[in-house]
């Protein structure tokens, strides 16, 4: 019985593994990305799921159609929040084809930012690129630590009970 368990195991179970795909890392919660014309704008937050009042850094790339980061560009903000505005950053040249700035959210929910990349485009107007992104209170935090601890201690009792019964029988 013993050598069938074995051949099952190097057998069937570890070539399966290869059958599993390679893990991939996934976009961030507060990220995104769009296409206008020929440049594309990223952006991301860190940390990834900001909370109400606390700094956190919002992270532009503007790059053109070559995935090649602009060398200067002139950037704005528009900061929307329930359709109006609430804060702007005015637009400025930058370098490197990055951007980075710190922002405190004040509400919590879905805040817009209007990106208008200028001297761009061929006709002159600004390109404008528009992204969402969402800030929690800190009873996010808590429920998702609730929910990650209900499963630990869920697993736990499993873990519990199939070594009772495994213990049980082997004192048979």
């Amino acid at each position: 019985m013993q050598i069938m368990k074995l051949f099952f195991l190097f057998f069937v179970i570890i070539p399966m593994i290869n059958l599993i795909p390679g893990a991939e890392a996934h976009s961030m919660f507060n990220s995104g990305e769009e296409w206008i014309g020929d440049h594309r704008i990223q952006i991301a937050t860190l940390p990834e799921i900001p909370s109400v009042d606390e700094e956190i850094q919002v992270l532009f790339q503007v790059v053109d159609a070559d995935f090649q980061e602009l060398d200067q560009f002139t950037l704005g903000i528009r900061i929307f929040y329930d359709g109006e505005q609430i804060d702007a950053v005015i637009p400025k040249m930058y370098q490197n084809g990055h951007m980075e700035m710190d922002y405190i959210f004040e509400m919590s929910g879905n805040h817009v930012f209007r990106v208008d990349l200028y001297d761009i485009a061929d006709d002159g107007q600004p390109l404008t690129y528009t992204f969402n992104i969402s800030s929690q209170n800190t009873f996010g935090f808590v429920f998702i630590s609730a929910v990650t601890m209900g499963g630990m201690m869920t697993a736990i009792i499993f873990v519990y009970v199939y070594w009772s019964k495994r213990r049980s029988k082997s004192k048979q």
